[in-house]
């Protein structure tokens, strides 16, 4: 593989946030080994947050460039908790991550359609903060930690520090931010986090581009009967599927279609956080746990949006 190419970019812009009694909270989704995932509420001022950075200089090297941000959905890889001397370490595990999301479609056909970068945020230790252990504290570029707002696979990133970085990128579509860490850990927010050492928290990047690329909501369940109305988003429903095929609705014209994650396109019981009264189209695919394909309706979304975007 040729060398990849670097260049040196500094932002100005990062300002000190001041120390908040914030009792404001944000979602973020939490993600488990065995593939499972959930949404928490966390509070606002328990998140790693900006303490003092004027300015953020990194290297910029290119991953894949083949167009312009113009016309290409651009990834950003931002590195946490890697030294000077590890981000050759950090460069082979975005190319690990990069290879991870091309085996599954729709990415894996429309490779292309991407420009990736990686931008190399030095830090001044190795590593996270609650990791291996709660306790242990390291002085990294995006404050990274895990155990974030009490939850231990929860890693949580300074966003505003994180976007700063990405935003040395040509183009910066999506920020995907690689902890220095071989615990399964990451979560999905503004900016995705997954561990950069840890095979499994590879899909994390997946799901989470399924929502900020696709629009498509989360297929798994939480608790109680959802009694609202129509869902905006595509891949779920209200209608059963009687219902959808009498009138017409949602993915009828996929209903009993083979689906890559298994079994055929119907509707099943359960998601947008919902156990009852909400419709999915498939048993289990990656929206609902990590490990699993999209189903047929997520990838023709994906496809349409990636496609639309680099028209």
């Amino acid at each position: 593989m040729a060398a990849a190419a670097a260049v040196t970019v500094v932002v100005y812009g990062l300002v000190q946030l001041p120390a908040s009694a914030d009792t404001r909270t944000e979602v973020r989704e939490v993600f488990s080994p065995d593939g499972s995932i959930r949404q928490e509420s966390v509070k606002v001022a328990d998140l790693p947050r900006t303490s003092a950075a004027p300015a953020v200089a990194a290297d910029v090297v290119t991953i894949q460039q083949t167009g312009t941000p113009a016309t290409r959905y651009d990834l950003v890889f931002v590195g946490d908790g890697y030294t000077a001397g590890e981000q050759e370490l950090f460069h082979q595990q975005v190319l690990a991550r990069w290879d991870q999301l091309t085996a599954i479609e729709p990415f894996r056909t429309l490779k292309d359609k991407f420009n990736v970068w990686q931008v190399n945020a030095v830090s001044n230790q190795s590593g996270s903060d609650n990791d291996p252990t709660l306790g242990v504290e390291k002085d990294t570029a995006l404050d990274g930690e895990f155990f974030c707002a009490g939850l231990d696979r929860l890693v949580c990133v300074d966003e505003t520090a994180a976007t700063g970085y990405a935003s040395l990128a040509p183009g910066a579509d999506q920020a995907l931010i690689l902890v220095n860490s071989s615990t399964y850990g990451g979560s999905g927010g503004s900016v995705t986090v997954s561990s950069g050492g840890n095979a499994l928290s590879g899909d994390i990047v997946v799901h989470e581009l399924g929502h900020s690329i696709g629009g498509l909501a989360d297929e798994y369940g939480g608790e109680g009967t959802y009694e609202g109305g129509e869902l905006p988003e595509p891949n779920t429903s209200v209608a059963d599927e009687a219902t959808m095929r009498a009138e017409q609705l949602k993915w009828f014209s996929y209903l009993g279609k083979p689906t890559p994650d298994g079994g055929v396109i119907g509707t099943f019981e359960g998601g947008s956080y919902f156990d009852r009264g909400v419709y999915r189209p498939s048993e289990d695919s990656m929206m609902r746990s990590l490990g699993n394909e999209f189903n047929l309706l997520g990838i023709d979304q994906l496809t349409a949006a990636i496609l639309a975007e680099t028209a």
